[in-house]
């Protein structure tokens, strides 16, 4: 898989972390540049180390389903690219009150947006791509969002939040596609 396809993803996967992020910047305006900094490697982690972990997963079944991985790919990413525009409808604002200073708020906020990658992950094992440099730049662009997201908020609001969701959404459908055309063509 090449670079623009990988950065794709992780800019497809990162969405949720910037709408968390973007809530981040709106609950607590006064973040400051090393707090912001520790909330964005948290969410960089845990949205690398998921997709190694699925990675590890598909790799153990990948003998079993070669001859159909690229539907597998395809239907995991579109499912993940369908939720993520569904739920950008959703009515249900993040109204809650909570603190991401807090280091358990920020790891859970880390699991739940990572939890998608963890199904890219398992995708990843059934094409070929060097798994280490994919996590890599996941980590990186999920980290530079988180920053832009905790900026963003501070300064623009919530709505952007919403429509970036979408365009993750139809980025990761259009990418399972893609991975379904070159293994039929």
């Amino acid at each position: 898989m090449d670079f623009i396809t990988i950065f794709l993803i992780a800019i497809g996967l990162s969405f949720d972390t910037f709408a968390v992020s973007v809530t981040t910047g709106l609950t607590i305006s006064h973040i400051r540049f090393w707090q912001g900094i520790r909330i964005a490697i948290i969410l960089a982690f845990f949205q690398a180390l998921m997709p190694f972990i699925g990675w590890l997963i598909g790799k153990q079944v990948e003998n079993l389903i070669s001859n159909y991985d690229h539907w597998i790919a395809f239907g995991l990413l579109s499912i993940l690219g369908i939720k993520m525009i569904y739920e950008s409808f959703s009515k249900d604002e993040e109204n809650k009150k909570f603190n991401p200073l807090i280091i358990w708020v920020v790891i859970g906020m880390a699991v739940a947006t990572s939890i998608d990658a963890l199904v890219v992950g398992v995708s990843f094992a059934f094409i070929e791509i060097n798994i280490y440099w994919s996590l890599l730049i996941i980590g990186f662009v999920t980290f530079l969002v988180s920053m832009i997201g905790m900026l963003l908020g501070k300064k623009v609001g919530s709505k952007l939040g919403k429509r970036m969701e979408i365009i993750g959404g139809i980025i990761l459908i259009g990418i399972g596609l893609k991975i379904l055309l070159s293994h039929l063509f």
